[in-house]
């Protein structure tokens, strides 16, 4: 059972604007950034910087690529707290599990601690995400004349960056480039949650032989969530960081940096990309 998601993402304030040295105050059109507060069974395990908007989608999709549920029907309802006061009665997300799924909270809160900048601080070691997902086989070809056209399908899709400039994107294509969905966030592994969240919730895999296309650079935690979701192809506008390189080389994941243009860095996995 769910609530009606909240969907509001953009808020104005008043500013003074200058152009050559002249000053006019105006409204100017932001991103909304507010927290999010994730309760299981009734526990507070976390709190999320995030733009308001596909909240259930996140919390699901955070809790499958976290690796706190295994499977998708874990996930009994998800609402928001009837309890919560202002001005953060949609701030507080409650989840309830499926009937028998039980939830160590005690370990969770030992190994994991989540912000907006960091999704994985708690994590220890690449093992410890090597436990929780197999090693990607997928076993298919991208040509690069696609991977090429990504990044302006991603930002033509993005109708709110184009107001505010200030949100991140998270893409899901098919190997033919085709966009089969976007999330927008301000933070960047929220709007991968987003996305993987939107199937978590119907409990059904997501799309075979997928490709991620993110905003901005990929950390490590960009990774971790693509390798749990099991998209074996991620590329993104910016560089990886080395932590990232070395996850998706465990994996055996596909992950290409600066896909600007007609140009790219493949760092990994280039069997994939398709060069005839």
């Amino acid at each position: 059972m769910e609530t009606a998601q909240r969907q509001e993402r953009l808020t104005e304030r008043r500013i003074v604007r200058y152009q050559e040295g002249e000053g006019q105050r105006c409204d100017d059109v932001l991103t909304m950034e507010e927290p999010l507060e994730i309760r299981i069974e009734g526990e507070a395990i976390a709190v999320i910087m995030r733009t308001p908007r596909d909240d259930f989608d996140l919390v699901a999709g955070f809790l499958y690529t976290e690796g706190l549920i295994e499977r998708p029907n874990e996930i009994g309802a998800v609402s928001y707290c009837a309890t919560a006061e202002p001005p953060n009665l949609e701030n507080v997300i409650e989840v309830r599990l499926a009937e028998g799924v039980t939830f160590d909270l005690e370990r969770f809160k030992r190994n994991f601690y989540a912000s907006s900048s960091c999704g994985v601080c708690g994590k220890a070691s690449i093992e410890a995400i090597q436990c929780l997902a197999p090693v990607m086989d997928a076993d298919f070809e991208v040509e690069l004349d696609v991977l090429y056209g990504l990044g302006d399908t991603l930002r033509q899709a993005q109708a709110v960056f184009e107001q505010t400039g200030s949100l991140h994107a998270a893409g899901l294509f098919d190997a033919q480039g085709n966009l089969l969905g976007l999330r927008e966030d301000v933070g960047r592994h929220n709007a991968v949650d987003k996305l993987v969240g939107k199937h978590v919730r119907r409990n059904e895999p997501l799309p075979q032989n997928a490709l991620l296309m993110v905003s901005g650079r990929t950390s490590f935690e960009i990774v971790q969530k693509a390798w749990m979701a099991g998209i074996a192809l991620v590329a993104a506008v910016s560089a990886p960081s080395s932590l990232a390189v070395d996850l998706a080389q465990q994996a055996n994941m596909t992950l290409v940096g600066f896909l600007r243009g007609r140009g790219c860095n493949v760092y990994c996995g280039e069997e994939r990309i398709a060069t005839r």
